[in-house]
């Protein structure tokens, strides 16, 4: 799959919730044009890669991330902070999925600029359900900007 047809970015170190994730997608359709990283470098590589001008466009685009806050190397904040600080990104939603209720992680994600934040149920059944209606959301209801469109600098 080559990276520009990918719709969704699910950014989880934890396999058994990543393999949930993708199952819930799947079970509405929507797990075909998905990419899994395991940890916050590895998602900033994929979507900022090395030797690429600043003003260059970018070769990956994914219609949504979904993604956590408790990941290795680099957490999830800080990936957010990266990509709505980069005008080439700033535009893509980004949706935290997290086990997280603390006040101070919400309060820094809307700070960041997320979308939206999901804290995942723990019940396998409201998971799924609450998953499955994230994904029809954010790739068949909601009207994205179109591909290439110039965020402001500012």
């Amino acid at each position: 799959m080559e990276q520009q047809e990918i719709e969704i970015l699910l950014i989880e170190d934890n396999p058994d919730e990543a393999e949930l994730t993708i199952r819930s997608l799947e079970k509405n359709g929507l797990a075909h044009n998905l990419l899994h990283v395991y940890d916050g470098v590895e998602a900033l590589e994929l979507i900022f890669p090395a030797g690429l001008p600043d003003d260059a466009e970018l070769p990956f685009h994914p219609r949504v991330i979904l993604l956590d806050l408790k990941l290795p190397k680099v957490d999830g904040l800080e990936v957010l902070r990266h990509l709505k600080a980069d005008r080439r990104t700033r535009m893509i939603p980004v949706v935290i999925l997290t086990s997280s209720q603390e006040d101070r992680d919400v309060i820094e994600s809307y700070r960041f600029g997320v979308n939206s934040y999901l804290v995942k149920p723990v019940n396998f059944g409201d998971f799924s359900e609450a998953v499955g209606e994230l994904g029809l959301y954010w790739l068949i209801r909601n009207l994205p900007p179109p591909v290439g469109l110039k965020s402001p600098s500012s």
